[in-house]
């Protein structure tokens, strides 16, 4: 069963990724959690964005599906070799695997199998909250039928996902190092 691996040990890597519906409050937790102190990386598509945008190399999603979904692979492939101990991520490389099986008939199981995350957390669909803007052109239909998708994806590729509650930010964060079994700080 995958995910299962002790959080307590210390200086072990433990990758928790944060994943589940778009709009449902992923960046808002890991903001919440780095706060905290601890290690956070960002969602690799709207890194993607802020560096085309930037005038960086990359793909838009609404202009090259494929060549985004391509280059989130590779963002989040970086981002799992380059992160240590205790670490959470926003979308990862099963989410960028289900982008290119969506947009292409390419296939990333290898890369899912070789780069995996020790515990999961979904964040459900929330339509109280969801916002478009800039970066998320989408609606709430497409981000329900992506939720979808990438649930399938990480119960195919052998997760127990943690369903994240509606709740504050601050309670989610609890929330999410209660079933980690992480000592919160003192001071916050």
């Amino acid at each position: 069963m995958a995910g299962r691996r002790a959080v307590s040990a210390a200086g072990a890597d433990c990758f928790v990724m944060i994943s589940g519906c778009s709009g449902g409050g992923k960046s808002t937790l890991l903001a919440e959690l780095a706060r905290r102190g601890f290690a956070t990386v960002a969602e690799p598509g709207r890194r993607i964005i802020a560096e085309v945008r930037a005038g960086r190399a990359g793909a838009l999603p609404w202009d090259d599906p494929a060549g985004f979904a391509r280059h989130a692979i590779a963002m989040a492939v970086a981002d799992h070799r380059a992160a240590r101990g205790l670490t959470f991520f926003d979308r990862g490389v099963v989410d960028a695997a289900v982008a290119l099986a969506t947009t292409t008939a390419e296939r990333a199981d290898d890369l899912v199998a070789r780069h995996r995350y020790d515990r999961l957390f979904l964040a459900p669909p929330w339509p109280d909250i969801y916002e478009q803007d800039a970066d998320r052109r989408h609606g709430l239909a497409t981000a329900l039928a992506d939720h979808d998708r990438v649930a399938a994806a990480y119960r195919a590729a052998g997760y127990d996902a943690i369903m994240l509650p509606r709740a504050t930010v601050a309670e989610r964060a609890d929330f999410v190092l209660d079933r980690l079994g992480v000592q919160r700080p003192t001071d916050e």
